[in-house]
């Protein structure tokens, strides 16, 4: 049996001098603390900033100071990011931008949280988890779609409308046949129909992969909001009222305090995600079949000439993506809402930034759309307590951070090298 490895492209070492990219972030973090310690510190209150460890203001609670804990956090940041600009080891770089960023995030909410109003002084950490992992469950879907798409060569803009084909077919064969199986199975299959487009289209045909998936979103637009006005709309109890799975629950492990009640009290949407992005991960790192997709988004000729069907490989992976994006979809009207016009609204697209964010890994895709679910949850938070924060400006977060990721000041980040670019075979 042949032997395949994934070809690596040879980069110039560039001198960068005394501000490498380690130290030039770190002096972001240093200005960032100081700004939380000097800043949230004088706006923070003398009232407790309560974490509790339920869904309600009762129970246990992590208690500090308002305006201590702000000033305290900032100089954790701002240490944190002064030992980055001192040039420590590349193995902490990571340990202590995590620290600076959390602890950043702290000095922020013990403000927020102590200025809040009296008896709302407080933020239920299980709602916060729990919200969060809502939140982000169809980032992880779409993002573990284009993950599979991008790996085999093929650009995934499509993903919104994989979702929402997915939430539509859910939502109209779930109510039909009063199954949540079989809505299951439809939202797939839905999902893999935008799929069979895209790889028919972009692989055979070599239309243009992104214009390609921007028609894909209209097209999906069109069709699910054409079919809710002739039928959804019109007969609701008929066509759109799919049952909903319910909450399952894992012994001992929902006992576990915040993370047992907001992880292990829900539907089977969220123990697919987080198993989907072990399995595929483990898949693409770790198998024959995960060489052979890296190879074929990398040097698909080198990988042909190896025995590889670049363009069978191709096909199965984009329509393995759309089945999961497809499920992603449902995870909407199969546990939820009841179907509405348009209602992804853009998430297949955030999933996409979440998808560069994690640098086309299933992991990293996993922790950007926690990242974005995590402002997102925030956001709704800070708009209970009546924040003086605009929620608009909460919401444009994640993207700044994504901007930022892709220039390159939080580490390099390369597509495939064959991503978007159509094989034709010699």
């Amino acid at each position: 049996m042949s032997t395949m490895a994934v070809p690596d492209i040879a980069v110039a070492p560039v001198d960068e001098g005394f501000w490498t990219r380690t130290r030039k972030i770190g002096g972001v973090l240093l200005a960032l603390g100081v700004l939380a310690a000097v800043i949230f510190g004088a706006l923070a209150t003398d009232q407790q900033a309560r974490f509790t460890l339920s869904e309600t203001e009762g129970g246990a609670a992590l208690e500090i100071h308002g305006t201590v804990g702000a000033i305290l956090f900032g100089v954790i940041a701002a240490a944190a990011g002064a030992a980055l600009l001192a040039g420590v080891p590349k193995r902490w770089f990571t340990v202590l931008l995590g620290v600076g960023l959390v602890a950043f995030v702290l000095s922020f909410l013990c403000w927020q949280v102590s200025a809040a109003p009296e008896g709302r002084n407080f933020m239920p950490l299980v709602n916060m988890v729990r919200g969060t992992f809502i939140l982000a469950l169809p980032l992880i879907f779409g993002a573990l779609a284009g993950v599979l798409c991008e790996r085999s060569g093929v650009v995934n803009v499509a993903i919104e409308g994989q979702l929402l084909m997915g939430a539509f077919s859910g939502a109209l064969f779930g109510s039909l046949s009063g199954s949540v199986w079989v809505g299951l199975v439809a939202a797939a299959i839905g999902g893999a129909f935008i799929s069979l487009l895209l790889a028919v289209f972009a692989i055979r045909y070599l239309v243009d992969q992104v214009v390609m998936g921007i028609v894909l979103n209209l097209l999906a637009v069109g069709i699910t909001g054409f079919l809710y006005e002739r039928l959804m709309q019109t007969n609701a109890e008929k066509y759109n009222s799919a049952p909903r799975f319910s909450n399952w629950e894992i012994p001992l492990l929902r006992d576990i305090p915040v993370l047992g009640p907001a992880l292990f009290r829900s539907n089977i949407f969220l123990y697919l995600g987080l198993l989907l992005v072990l399995v595929i991960h483990i898949a693409l790192f770790r198998t024959r079949w995960g060489l052979r997709t890296r190879a074929v988004g990398e040097h698909p000729t080198a990988a042909d000439t190896l025995g590889v069907k670049v363009l069978g490989l191709r096909y199965r992976n984009v329509l393995l993506a759309g089945v999961v994006a497809g499920i992603g979809g449902a995870s909407y009207t199969l546990a939820l809402y009841s179907f509405t016009k348009n209602m992804i609204g853009g998430k297949g697209f955030i999933a996409l930034a979440a998808l560069i964010f994690g640098r086309w890994s299933p992991t990293g895709a996993l922790l950007a759309a926690l990242f974005f679910g995590f402002a997102d949850q925030l956001g709704t938070y800070l708009g209970a307590i009546g924040s003086s924060i605009p929620s608009q400006f909460l919401a444009m977060l994640p993207y700044l951070a994504t901007m930022l990721a892709v220039a390159g000041l939080v580490g390099k980040v390369r597509a495939p090298a064959a991503d978007g670019k159509p094989y034709i075979k010699g």
